[in-house]
């Protein structure tokens, strides 16, 4: 049949040395036939004056009328015709009376793929691409025709939208399956965008994500918020795990250089430079504290504190300096959270131990609850008046403590459980986790020697 509906007024380009119209039968010098295969093939188009099209009847086809010099715009067609651009040929001559050539050219049975073919072949007509260009899924449509047939114009046009606009992620994809079949110089910029270079890396992006969270924004709450969720939908957990504890171990060494400095003899006295070094010190430990606390959360809601753990539990200088600081007043006034930050990380940890969220070694939990043990003993004694946010924390920190101290050896649970008869309370009703802990460990003292191990021979 002969196609219908098209723009029968198309002007050709302005290069042109006549103006003729895309589909128009009087000035045609060539009838191009369009046949839908079952599969996509080459381009079928039959050498000139071919009648063979017998056993293409099965398939819907659509008839086109052509002109040879605009069909010169396609490298394709320009090969294929060769012998058509000479003068005697020209459409200029119109006396010449030449018999109209038939050429077959087989289109994909894909959706869309004849109607991608019929645009293509109208832009031959024209110089200005952008009003049949106008969104990238159509860019995409018409590409891998003007590719097949060599059309360049519309190829650079194509691959320029592209470059320009989003992509939706099946575009994406559909841009990716097309750049093997683009030139070097026209996939550059598109293979820029979606394929990551030399320098670029996931860890790096995170690392960017994670400190700009903790460090760069007034109201990090919000930008915290969001972190979070791309590290719990990252599809890497190695790369998360890196990142975290690439900036656990930054803030903790942080903390601990400031309240390091702040406990040494060099720093003490009552002169005004010394309050103000003590003053930033403090201020340094509390806001790297909170960073601090914020990836704890971040690594245990992705089970990936395991070295949080181990470089936790093996702060021995750390832990007593802390217990210094609290016993001081200075503190109080100029951070009176620092107490409870450094008590929730330590909280989050050993719990997520006591749960079995994190596999510590038995040396392990042995160091966690030695080290922090005094740490919450201090806290007890030098914070006051004790708010209930913070005897909340600390009932829980004792009962976790406990709960490690019940899976160690029994020789090292009678050491650590003399340390926590601070946890007891003049209502002994309100330390039930205290007598549960003695209880355990008196119960299983009394077993006799080689209970169990009868079968063990």
């Amino acid at each position: 049949m002969v196609v219908s509906g098209l723009k029968k007024r198309q002007r050709v380009a302005p290069t042109s040395t006549s103006s003729v119209f895309f589909n128009d039968p009087s000035t045609a010098d060539v009838i191009l036939r369009l046949f839908i295969t079952p599969s996509q093939f080459e381009p079928s188009a039959t050498s000139p004056d071919s009648d063979d099209t017998s056993s293409n009847h099965e398939y819907d086809d659509v008839q086109i009328h052509l002109h040879s010099h605009i069909l010169h715009r396609s490298q394709y067609f320009s090969a294929l015709l060769s012998d058509r651009w000479q003068p005697t040929h020209n459409l200029k001559n119109n006396s010449s009376n030449l018999k109209p050539l038939n050429l077959n050219l087989g289109v994909p049975s894909s959706s869309g793929s004849l109607q991608s073919h019929l645009t293509v072949l109208q832009l031959l007509y024209s110089s200005d691409f952008s009003g049949s260009i106008d969104s990238a899924s159509t860019a995409l449509d018409l590409l891998p025709v003007a590719l097949e047939l060599l059309f360049e114009d519309c190829v650079k046009s194509c691959v320029q939208f592209l470059e320009v606009v989003p992509w939706t992620e099946d575009e994406e994809k559909r841009v990716l399956n097309i750049i093997p079949f683009l030139k070097e110089e026209e996939s550059r910029e598109l293979l820029a965008r979606i394929l990551p270079g030399r320098n670029d890396s996931c860890d790096e992006m995170l690392q960017g994500l994670v400190l700009s969270a903790i460090h760069n924004y007034p109201n990090m709450a919000f930008v915290k918020a969001f972190v979070a969720k791309v590290l719990r939908d990252f599809s890497s957990m190695e790369s998360a795990r890196r990142v975290l504890e690439s900036a656990f171990e930054t803030s903790l060494k942080v903390v601990k250089e400031s309240l390091e400095e702040y406990s040494s003899p060099d720093f003490r006295g009552d002169h005004n430079e010394t309050e103000a070094i003590q003053r930033l010190n403090l201020h340094t430990a509390m806001t790297n504290g909170r960073h601090l606390l914020w990836l704890v959360e971040r690594m245990i809601e992705l089970r990936v504190a395991d070295t949080a753990v181990k470089e936790w539990s093996d702060q021995a200088a750390f832990t007593a300096d802390l217990q210094r600081a609290f016993r001081d007043d200075a503190w109080r006034n100029i951070v009176p959270g620092l107490p409870a930050v450094v008590l929730r990380c330590t909280s989050k940890l050993a719990n997520a131990v006591a749960a079995g969220n994190i596999l510590a070694t038995r040396q392990v939990r042995k160091k966690l609850v030695k080290d922090w043990l005094p740490v919450l003993i201090a806290c007890k004694d030098n914070v006051s008046p004790m708010s209930p946010s913070n005897k909340s924390l600390y009932l829980e920190l004792e009962e976790t403590f406990l709960r490690i101290i019940s899976t160690l050896p029994m020789s090292d649970a009678q050491e650590l459980l003399q340390q926590c008869l601070s946890f007891s309370t003049r209502n002994v009703e309100d330390c039930p986790h205290l007598f549960t802990a003695f209880n355990t460990w008196f119960r299983r003292a009394a077993r006799p020697p080689g209970t169990g191990t009868d079968g063990l021979c």
